[in-house]
């Protein structure tokens, strides 16, 4: 009963601040003074606007090319009939 009241009320090391964090540098309160200190210009994380941006323009241009393609080939069809 005691050791299940002991695991129930323990508080980790690494809460309490007293051992490292080893799972990722954006723990170590070291970095994220650094960060703060040189006060670089913020990155914009939202790409998700651009990345569908980009994927309408690669789709419009296979659109494009495949209706210029179909364009070619049907005038190169009738040139050819035309010749017969």
């Amino acid at each position: 009963m005691l050791s299940l009241l002991r695991n129930l009320l323990h508080r980790p090391v690494i809460r309490n601040g007293m051992t490292r964090d080893s799972r990722g540098k954006f723990r170590d309160p070291r970095f994220v003074s650094f960060i703060a200190q040189n006060n670089r210009k913020t990155l914009n994380t939202d790409f998700q606007d651009a990345v569908l941006k980009g994927r309408k323009v690669i789709r419009l241009a296979l659109l494009a090319g495949v209706a210029v393609g179909g364009a070619w080939f049907l005038l190169e069809s009738a040139h050819a009939l035309s010749m017969f």
